[in-house]
């Protein structure tokens, strides 16, 4: 199997997955950011607590969402460059270059 003969429908859909994933990722930041309080916590060690995890939890979903993107881009990318060779290579062979 080469290139030019390649279905490029289950690669897309892979990629439509992954950006979309993406998508979520960035919703559930928003989610879990909007429990984020800025002000400084000193003498209420639950509010303090309630900090500590909620910022361990955005640096999750930032880790993954960073993970997910280029992933995303790269894979994207890849899947566009191919698309655009296949193309490329039907028109050389039809002569309508």
């Amino acid at each position: 199997m080469d290139l030019v003969s390649l279905n490029l429908r289950p690669f897309f859909a892979v990629w439509v997955v992954v950006a979309v994933s993406v998508l979520v990722l960035l919703a559930w930041r928003k989610a879990v950011a909007r429990h984020e309080d800025e002000s400084l916590h000193l003498a209420d060690a639950g509010a303090v607590t309630e900090q500590v995890n909620i910022t361990h939890k955005l640096e999750q979903i930032d880790k993954w969402g960073k993970i997910l993107t280029v992933i995303a881009a790269v894979y994207g990318l890849a899947v566009g460059c191919v698309y655009m060779y296949q193309s490329w290579v039907e028109l050389s062979r039809t002569g309508l270059h």
